[in-house]
């Protein structure tokens, strides 16, 4: 029970304790000072940022690894805003987050004053709930609900605002943590499955379309005995990268990129879809079904949103390990068609990625950025590749091998998640090595974190793409417009910037330098910045390219 001199500040960190909280990200601030005190000697180690915003990026990327929701906190205001962006791509990627934040008091809530804005209002529409604690009493269960409401399919941030004057009110006794409440895997309907089954039985051409919800459930291994059952081919979206390794022979790569890529030719050829673990906001349906004519199963946790290319034949609605065993089970004993591992368009990528391999160019080419980051880091360790073209490059080309070590936000896409975000997922995963890999103008926009991973010895490791450009705006005016403008700008020394915060810092000279610097520098201790110059040229011949393409499959 709570000790009646607990103040809620206190109550709410053993609230936090209960559900196993191990880090906070966030800013102190005048009204949320009880809350950050409290921490202290909890056993939860706050992580001080120098910007909300990377925050809530290394709790997004924590909740990603984890499963469990990553926390940040800030005060009111203008502090509750800059955590808005964080908190709303945890949302739109589906990663258990909760945000806490202060709030004015309730006695001046109701009237103009100072610092004060409808933060729950803001929050409501990038979270799945948002509230405001208006009585001690109250407490317990709005802390448990805004774990459970995260952390529960389809996982996601929530939102508590703390008035300044409840937060320092005295906590009444008889008052405890709650527990979290025991959950149960949803089973597949059988109806649903057999109907699966029968339309499987017709198909000639079938193709498995894995998201980023077979990540989450730990399905790798179920996807794979599916694959191989079916005589399957499997494109994953960016986010679900790894959830089939790339070195399977049913593994196609991603899909969802810009043009029509080598992977878009087997769904053009396919008669079924066989969707696991996909969701709408990770690309548009369209890109895989333009002519609306493909049947289509549909296996997670929860029905789609309705989308005219995406209209569910079969919808099984079950966890996704158990729905797939239940597929597996219902289908012994019928015949595959014919394996469609789909050789040319594995052919096509690895070539690609090897001719990049052995070009010398300097500046380099992404293709070779690619290739060499791939031969320094291991199957498991963590990439994170920052939103810009540096994304397109990561997703299309850097083979994958287990779900979850290659990180892209494409539900929201924001820029400068991933150096904070690195942050996150070295301390949800300290065994393993972590990169983020990010465009100039991307790094700019959150590199204050580098002083929180000096100060908190986190080892951050960071590749810097440099081209002094927003690259993947330039590529799309160059496609679009046939000009661009507007998007080139000036950098400082990186390398001095980096040892200016007391990190290292690198500079790759050649193009055969990168993988021996790279490796020295994931290897040193400490914070490390390597800056590597790209030639972005290469993005409209590859569109150009690929414009170009026919596949006889």
């Amino acid at each position: 029970m709570s000790d009646n001199k607990q103040n809620v500040a206190q109550f709410i960190v053993s609230c936090l304790k209960q559900e196993g909280v191990e880090y906070v990200f966030g800013i102190p601030g005048e009204e949320n000072i009880r809350l950050v005190d409290a921490l202290e000697g909890s056993g939860i180690r706050f992580i001080l940022v120098r910007h909300e915003q990377g925050a809530s990026f290394m709790a997004d990327i924590y909740g990603r690894l984890t499963g469990k929701a990553g926390v940040c906190t800030a005060t009111l205001g203008p502090g509750a805003i800059n955590l808005l962006l964080g908190v709303a791509d945890a949302n739109t990627d589906s990663t258990p987050l909760v945000a806490i934040t202060a709030q004015v008091g309730l006695n001046r809530i109701y009237k103009e004053s100072h610092q004060i804005v409808d933060l729950v209002a803001m929050f409501k529409p990038v979270t799945k709930w948002a509230d405001l604690i208006m009585t001690p009493q109250a407490v317990p269960e709005m802390v448990r609900k805004a774990f459970d409401v995260a952390q529960s399919e389809r996982p996601g941030a929530t939102y508590l605002a703390i008035p300044e004057d409840i937060e320092a009110m005295p906590m009444p006794a008889g008052f405890a943590p709650l527990k979290d409440t025991p959950t149960h895997d949803a089973g597949a309907d059988p109806q649903r499955i057999a109907e699966a089954v029968a339309l499987l039985g017709k198909s000639k051409r079938p193709v498995i379309l894995a998201g980023h919800g077979v990540a989450r459930a730990g399905a790798s291994a179920e996807l794979v005995r599916l694959a191989e059952t079916l005589n399957a081919p499997v494109a994953t979206t960016f986010m679900g990268k790894g959830v089939i390794p790339d070195r399977h022979p049913n593994a196609l790569g991603v899909i969802g990129f810009m043009r029509h890529d080598y992977e878009n030719f087997a769904f053009d050829d396919a008669d079924l879809i066989l969707s696991v673990g996909y969701e709408l906001q990770e690309f548009a349906p369209s890109r895989v079904n333009p002519h609306k004519d493909k049947t289509i199963i549909h296996l997670h946790r929860f029905a789609p949103d309705t989308d005219a290319a995406y209209q569910v034949a079969v919808s099984i609605e079950s966890d996704i390990v158990g729905g797939i065993n239940a597929l597996l089970t219902a289908w012994d004993g019928h015949k595959a068609p014919p394996s469609r591992s789909e050789p040319k368009i594995r052919q096509l990528l690895a070539d690609e990625l090897a001719a990049g391999a052995k070009d010398d160019s300097y500046p380099l080419k992404p293709q070779r950025v690619v290739a060499d980051v791939r031969a320094v880091m291991d199957d498991e360790d963590i990439v994170l590749a920052d939103t810009g073209a540096i994304k397109m490059w990561m997703a299309r080309l850097y083979p994958t091998q287990a779900p979850l070590t290659c990180l892209i936000s494409n539900g929201l896409s924001t820029m400068a998640f991933s150096l904070p975000g690195a942050i996150g997922a070295k301390l949800a995963r300290p065994d393993r090595r972590v990169l983020a890999t990010m465009g100039d103008g991307s790094f700019m926009m959150n590199s204050q974190e580098i002083e929180t991973a000096v100060r908190e010895n986190v080892p951050l490791k960071v590749l810097i793409w440099e081209d002094g450009s927003y690259g993947l705006i330039k590529w799309k005016m160059d496609l679009e417009l046939g000009h661009h403008r507007s998007v080139d700008f000036k950098n400082p020394d990186f390398v001095a910037y980096a040892e200016s915060f007391g990190a290292h810092g690198h500079r790759v000279e050649e193009a055969g330098q990168l993988q021996t610097v790279l490796r020295a520098a994931l290897d040193e201790p400490g914070v490390s910045v390597v800056v590597v110059p790209v030639d972005y040229r290469e993005n409209i011949k590859l569109t150009d390219r690929l414009g170009e393409l026919t596949i006889a499959l």
